[in-house]
């Protein structure tokens, strides 16, 4: 047999040059991202849990052997005259017994077990879910600031525009000196403004790199997932009752609460083996020789009290069982609530886009309209560069709904367990459950 390989992966990007849309993106969060691999692991140790219970169902078989030395005084030595005897003592046994009743301890330990392992099965698709969504929002984040950023410049340039022609007016002695420090102190604050959003890109450029692993290339804007929502709140909430894997995994684990209980009462049931042994000996007991036999056994064992520890045993696993089932209950709130939110902020975000695109038009169109009135002298510098800012923030909001609209709709496919699906992305292998007994 070969030693297990134990790979500790160094750097987890190795192998993707990059992730230019957003399903490359997501799907290589989901192969690379810790969480997701430690779920992974953690669903394949427990699957090991099966094995070792159905173990029960094989037969033991124990070799024990030993040498050493022996002082014998016992009836027998003394009445042979040799009192206390001493020699040199040798043993060897061979044991097989094999399980034919444990009070069906192993059958529900096994579904016990089972249980487990699709519960943790759920676990890795619940974990792939939740970082796929964050990766969503890493990767619009990106885009987000890569527009900010744009419009921010976009500012500047306005307010510099501006400031260049105060300047001429200044040069050709029209200018006011207050107008100066006014449209000076804006272009400052554009250039303040673009700064920050210049940070908030390279804030959102390593939130990236820490959900996907990789650093952002060539991002472009996904199309929106809009035809992939059901009509209503109600068929969502619906989806997501059958779908979700959070709530899937708390089924499981009522399963392997109540498999927990029946393996509960297999103390209350008496055990039955074929035992099957030889032993050769060699001097024991104060006798010189050898001394051998075979023994082929049915035993039954049945433990008639043991200060009820096994009836405390079975009380409390009725009560994991509650417990379990509670969880469930809770996990079925919170699911549900998950999507109404996310639906809601999707609707109130959809909700005022229109208004978000007429505030940016008017602005405009303001703003177009005092460039105009401040050449002839019908508005002051201070409206003409009101104007730019509303612009500017008009703009800035728009974006900011955008995108937020466009992640809500994601939070809906999360919240529904239907995200990677919605994304053509492939689950872990290890979220794939097993079949009962298999």
């Amino acid at each position: 047999m070969k030693p297990l390989a134990i790979v500790i992966p160094l750097c987890i990007s190795v192998g993707i040059a990059n992730a230019d849309t957003l399903q490359e993106a997501v799907d290589a969060t989901v192969k690379t991202n810790p969480d997701v691999l430690a779920a992974t692991h953690e669903r394949q140790a427990v699957s090991k849990e099966i094995d070792q219970a159905k173990a029960g169902y094989y037969p033991t078989l124990d070799l024990a052997v030993g040498t050493g030395w022996e002082m014998t005084d016992n009836p027998s030595t003394r009445a042979s005259g040799r009192g206390e005897v001493h020699l040199n003592r040798d043993e060897a046994s061979l044991n097989l017994r094999q399980m034919l009743f444990d009070g069906f301890e192993t059958p529900n330990e096994v579904d016990r077990q089972e249980a487990r392992t699709n519960s943790r099965a759920f676990g890795v698709y619940s974990a792939a879910e939740n970082t796929a969504l964050d990766a969503v929002l890493a990767y619009h984040n990106v885009l987000r600031q890569q527009k900010l950023v744009e419009l921010a410049q976009t500012n500047l340039e306005a307010h510099q525009r501006t400031h260049d022609q105060i300047m001429l007016r200044a040069e050709r002695g029209v200018g006011r000196k207050a107008d100066m420090e006014q449209s000076l102190g804006r272009l400052a604050l554009a250039e303040a403004n673009l700064k920050s959003e210049q940070a908030n890109l390279r804030d959102a450029e390593t939130a990236y790199i820490r959900v996907v692993g990789m650093p952002p290339s060539s991002l472009s804007l996904p199309d929106s997932p809009i035809s992939m929502l059901p009509a209503s709140v109600d068929e969502a909430i619906a989806t997501a009752i059958e779908n979700h894997p959070t709530l899937r995994l708390a089924n499981y684990d009522v399963e392997s609460a109540q498999a927990q209980h029946a393996t509960a009462k297999a103390p209350f049931y008496p055990d039955l083996h074929f035992e099957l042994g030889t032993r050769a000996d060699h001097d024991i007991d104060g006798q010189e020789g050898k001394d051998k036999d075979i023994t082929a056994m049915l035993r039954l064992r049945y433990n008639l009290y043991n200060g009820g520890r096994d009836s405390a045993r079975r009380e409390e696993t009725a009560f994991l069982i509650n417990q379990a089932a509670e969880i469930r209950n809770n996990t079925h709130r919170q699911v549900e609530e998950s999507v109404r939110l996310s639906w809601n902020a999707w609707q109130t975000l959809n909700a005022q886009m229109p208004a978000r695109e007429q505030h940016v038009q008017s602005s405009e169109k303001a703003r177009d309209a005092y460039q105009q009135q401040f050449s002839l002298g019908q508005r002051t510098l201070l409206d003409l560069l009101d104007s730019e800012n509303e612009v500017f923030r008009a703009r800035t909001a728009l974006v900011n709904t955008k995108y937020d609209e466009l992640y809500a709709m994601y939070r809906i496919l999360n919240s529904m367990g239907m995200l990677l699906q919605g994304l053509n992305v492939e689950l872990p292998e290890a979220a794939t459950t097993i079949a009962a007994n298999q």
